[in-house]
């Protein structure tokens, strides 16, 4: 029997600490980070996708960040196609993955090899979808969707036009609901000796941290960054633009509501995202759930934790390392 190789999984809510602590367990057993998150793929979007800076990374190879422009597309299949390499080649030079980030569709695409792709295509009809939504709004297109699949229109957020036309087309061609496609997906058995953290925090904390998040972002120039972005030629409608932050920033320059408007309603749909986030990651295989408060909200109490659990379920020693920041 061939003996599975490593995965480490560092999951959770947006602004929950993720990159820091994956950074860290890089650091410390000879770790490679691969971001599982559907912004920091794109280049130019660093602000509003809250990138882990060239600082932050410790010195740890970090990949899948600013790997296409903003006016490509990105999507699951492409994204586990990337991810594989990226695997094979963190293999090939001895040292252990970590999938790292809280897009739970990249996560899973990966440590279940499944399969999002279409199995049909229909021009016509996705034209049909895209239309419709242009003409009576993507809320309207989204509850077409709650009354065929209300499973997959509760997990899919009205805004992602891309996976809603998804699931309404795999609906009308296949007559089943991707939902339940997605389940049977799910029950596929991981390659890997799987370790899967998913890093929590008590509600009210994370969205204390989510509004600070936000705040810092706008200090540090997200009306800019977009402002940039729409310079260069990416325009309101590609996928990179439906992102938190970057398309309630759009539509404050574009007159729809104040930028005062705008940052509240950043805040509130982060943390409904959180909240989404939540719902998915506790429903995953073999997650072990991680609340800093327990920890006193110090992730190098929470790193000691993870690398017990390492070492005890695959056998992966840390090594003692400096202090990076003395």
């Amino acid at each position: 029997m061939t003996q599975k190789r490593p995965l480490i999984v560092i999951a959770g809510p947006t602004a929950v600490g993720k990159s820091e602590l994956a950074a860290e367990l890089g650091r410390r057993i000879h770790g490679e980070v691969i971001s599982a998150d559907s912004m920091q793929v794109y280049r130019h979007m660093d602000i509003g996708s809250a990138k882990v800076t060239l600082e932050e990374m410790l010195g740890v190879p970090h990949h899948l960040i600013d790997v296409v422009e903003p006016t490509e597309e990105m999507d699951v299949t492409r994204y586990a196609e990337l991810a594989q390499k990226a695997l094979e080649g963190i293999y090939e030079r001895g040292n252990v993955p970590i999938l790292c980030g809280g897009t739970g569709f990249y996560i899973q695409a990966v440590t279940r090899c499944i399969d999002f792709s279409e199995t049909t295509s229909d021009p016509a009809l996705r034209e049909e979808l895209h239309r419709f939504a242009e003409e009576h709004g993507t809320e309207a297109l989204h509850a077409k969707l709650q009354e065929v699949d209300p499973e997959a229109a509760a997990a899919i957020h009205p805004n992602n036009l891309k996976r809603v036309i998804r699931a309404l087309e795999y609906y009308r061609a296949t007559g089943n609901r991707i939902s339940d496609h997605n389940k049977e997906e799910q029950q596929k058995v991981t390659p890997y000796d799987l370790v899967y953290i998913f890093l929590d925090d008590e509600r009210d904390v994370l969205y204390k941290r989510i509004d600070r998040r936000v705040d810092f972002m706008m200090e540090e120039g997200l009306a800019d960054e977009v402002a940039f972005l729409r310079a260069m030629g990416v325009e309101k409608g590609c996928t990179s633009m439906q992102g938190i932050g970057y398309k309630e920033i759009i539509n404050a320059m574009d007159g729809q509501y104040s930028m005062d408007e705008a940052v509240e309603i950043i805040k509130r749909e982060s943390r409904r995202y959180a909240k989404r986030q939540e719902t998915w990651f506790k429903r995953e295989q073999g997650v072990i759930r991680i609340m800093r408060g327990d920890y006193q909200n110090d992730t190098f109490r929470i790193l000691d934790h993870v690398l017990d659990i390492i070492k005890e379920r695959l056998g992966i020693e840390a090594e003692e390392v400096g202090n990076p920041y003395e």
